[in-house]
Formats: structure tokens, sequence, C-alpha cells
């Protein structure tokens, strides 16, 4: 077995192509953890079937440990929260990913063609993504995941000029009920996140396509925490947002002030509370609960910039109540 050093604790089985590395079996004991990008300095390119996956048997393959620091005794890939994949795979197989159950976060390039049947399978708390444009053209990445799931999925995507985008997919659920005099099974989809998983066209994302879909979403059944997060992400992040979106965007977080600076606080975003803060004049209840949030959580400059808001205000001056 070969020893090398590395960023986190892997152990591995891999398979040296012309060219390339396949990686067989893979299995780390660390929660947060980054698989490489190169071994014997060929690109990593391809996972094979349940290279990842919990439970899977061992393969044939050349053996390597690497080490990245203290080893945990509990060499486990279920506890994994924070997986990075590496930076030139291209394929990922059958089951690769199966049983992730604790994986929260993958990050990954954007030049991976494919996913194998049931990659993510079992990954219950998988929700989201970190993505890297290594061009200035869009790749397939996002697409080979995102069609394949159900769940909401929370998208940054870092672009080659240094800007950034995050996006929300909205989570949507199939069901398969049985027709039995017909002896049939018939697919019935709920959620309005359906269409966000499908808005790919060639396996690349059409924001202008994105965007559209909102009146649809927000006037159908939908969950308003996640149309929250996509309204206030897309606000914030306003990549090619064309001004009839920003403006249908921008009345939803008008209608829901409270919610929208509660979710700011929540994500310590500054310059996203700065945003909210200036869409429109805010009733004086809305501004006082985020205070006393911001103030419960210690957050400074919140504070700070809310009391600043509070007192440009109409209504700012209040009786000051003094207690001795």
């Amino acid at each position: 077995m070969e020893t090398i050093q590395g960023l986190t604790n892997w152990r591995l089985s891999v398979r040296r192509e012309e060219g390339s590395v396949v990686i067989l079996r893979a299995l780390t004991c660390d929660k947060k953890a980054a698989l490489p990008d190169t071994l014997f300095g060929l690109p990593v390119t391809a996972l094979s079937d349940r290279a990842l996956a919990h439970g899977a048997a061992g393969a044939a393959g050349e053996d390597v440990l690497i080490l990245g620091g203290a080893e945990s005794a509990d060499w486990d890939n279920r506890n994994i929260r924070d997986l990075t994949l590496p930076r030139g795979l291209q394929s990922i197989g059958d089951y690769a990913l199966m049983n992730l159950r604790a994986m929260e976060t993958l990050r990954l390039c954007d030049d991976l063609v494919s996913t194998g049947s049931a990659t993510f399978m079992n990954c219950r708390s998988f929700s989201k993504i970190e993505l890297t444009r290594t061009g200035p053209k869009q790749g397939p990445a996002l697409a080979s995941i995102v069609r394949n799931l159900q769940q909401e999925l929370d998208v940054t995507i870092r672009r080659t000029d240094g800007s950034s985008l995050r996006l929300i997919f909205p989570e949507y659920i199939e069901n398969y009920t049985e027709n039995t005099p017909a002896h049939h099974f018939e697919l019935k989809i709920s959620g309005g996140g359906y269409a966000y998983h499908s808005v790919f066209r060639d396996k690349r994302l059409r924001l202008q396509e994105y965007d559209a879909l909102w009146p649809g979403y927000v006037a159908a059944e939908h969950d308003e925490g996640s149309a929250l997060r996509l309204a206030y992400w897309r606000l914030r992040c306003p990549v090619e947002l064309s001004e009839s979106a920003q403006e249908r965007y921008t009345a939803y977080l008008r209608r829901n002030p409270g919610a929208a600076l509660s979710f700011a606080l929540d994500e310590q975003d500054m310059p996203g509370l700065r945003l909210l803060l200036a869409l429109g004049e805010l009733a004086p209840e809305t501004l006082d609960a985020a205070l006393e949030k911001a103030r419960a959580r210690r957050l400074t400059e919140a504070t700070a910039l809310l009391l600043e808001t509070r007192r440009s205000r109409p209504g700012a001056g209040r009786a000051k109540k003094f207690e001795l």
C-alpha cells in the first residue's frame, strides 16, 4: 500500500488508466473530506459504482492511504457532512454516494458530465451544492445532479469572472398510486418545485427561464420558506436578472418583510440586510422584532444598522423608558 500526504484522510482502492485514475472505493474518517485531484501525477476523472457507498464491498485495485491530519477510529462514510469531489472529475457511477445520510454539502467543478443511477440514494441530508466553473461557458454538472433529485437544493455557482450566483431549486414530491381496476400505476407530482428541477435545456441552465417560473410557483401550492429563500438569493446575487423579474422578487419580499429580515439575520448576511432595508418603508414593529433578534444573537453590526434605520424612520421618537 502506498502512503501519501493529502488534505484529508482516505483509504482508497484505485485503477490507473491511460492518462487518468479511477477511484474504485474510498473510505474516510473525516466529517469534512476532500478527495484528491490527482494521484501518481494523473488526474482523478471517475468514481466507480458504489465508490463511497456505505456498506459497499471492497474492490480489487491498487491500494492508497492518504494521511491528512489526525485520524479518528471511526472510518465510516456515513459521518461525512461536507464532501469535495476531484477538480477534474467527469463521471460518477451508479450508487456511488449511496447511504451518505449525514452529507449536507457537495463541492465540485463544472466539468462533471454524468451521474449514474441512484447516485444519491438515501442521502437524506443533502441540500447544498457548491459549484465552481472552470471556464466561461456553463458545464453540464448542475443539470446532471439537479434533474435527478426531488429535495430542495441550495446551489452556489462561482464563476470565472469572480461573480457568484445562488439559486434555490424548491422541493417536489412524486407519488405512484395504483389504479386497481386498470392494473397500472399513476404518477402524481405535488409541490411547485418540479418545473425548477426540469428547467435545463441541453444540460444548461437558462436563467431567464428559471425566473419565468416564479409567477406560476407562487400562484400554486408552495412552501413559503422556500419561496422567500429563492427570491432573497436571486435579488442578492442578481446575475442576468431582468428588470421585470427583479420587480416580482422585490414585491414578494416587501409583502414578507419580517420573515425576510429574520432570514438575513439567520444567515448573518449584512449585504442582504442592507438590501432589505433599502426596499422601502418598514413598520416600526417589524424593525423592532428584527432588532430584538439581532441583539439576542449578539450580532453587533446588524444591531447597529437596525438601530440607525429605526432612528431615521417615522415613529423613532417614541417615549423613552428609564429604569432605576
